[in-house]
């Protein structure tokens, strides 16, 4: 006599899941504001709601959170790149070790987004309403460069979906 099993399982990644990994971005945003005075409350609200919609869309390909200076990041910026996990599981990494003492003098903050291959299949009307539904209207601009390297330092993972966290190393 032989048994055979089969066990499917099926996974969707809801708006808890994008809410979840979108605080965990924000817990982050809050420590640089402890350290560098910027960015603001409703600017980390902002963020955070904006993150949860693009993650639950699929339209996130990469989004930085940092001080420009001369055009380039400069250390403390923080780049998230999203990513499907190919197994059921990934590492979840607790948020925090923003690096504090960095030199900000002289520089703005500011954030800088990239979308999806998901994103550049929508017709024209598709994105502007989903556009229309985002907290604030970011602009076309070209990506600022960078000041040293990014290097991956944690991964937030929840529902089948993973964000890398890359802070920015100075040279």
């Amino acid at each position: 006599m032989t048994h055979s099993y089969t066990l499917t399982e099926t996974r969707s990644f809801t708006v808890t899941h994008a809410r979840y990994l979108a605080s965990k971005v924000a817990t982050d945003l809050k420590r640089m504001q402890r350290f560098y005075s910027r960015p603001s409350d409703s600017l980390i609200a902002d963020f955070e709601q904006e993150l949860v919609q693009f993650l639950k869309a699929g339209y996130l390909n990469s989004v930085t959170y940092g001080f420009q200076r001369n055009s380039s990041w400069i250390r403390p910026t923080l780049q998230y790149t999203a990513r499907d996990l190919a197994s059921s599981f990934g590492d979840d990494d607790d948020p925090g070790r923003v690096p504090i003492g960095c030199d900000i003098r002289g520089a703005s903050f500011g954030s800088f987004l990239t979308y999806s291959n998901t994103w550049y299949y929508l017709t024209e009307d598709e994105k502007l309403r989903f556009e229309a539904g985002l907290p604030f209207q970011r602009t076309a601009g070209e990506e600022p460069g960078v000041s040293g390297w990014f290097f991956r330092d944690k991964t937030y993972s929840s529902g089948g979906r993973a964000i890398d966290r890359h802070a920015l190393r100075s040279w």
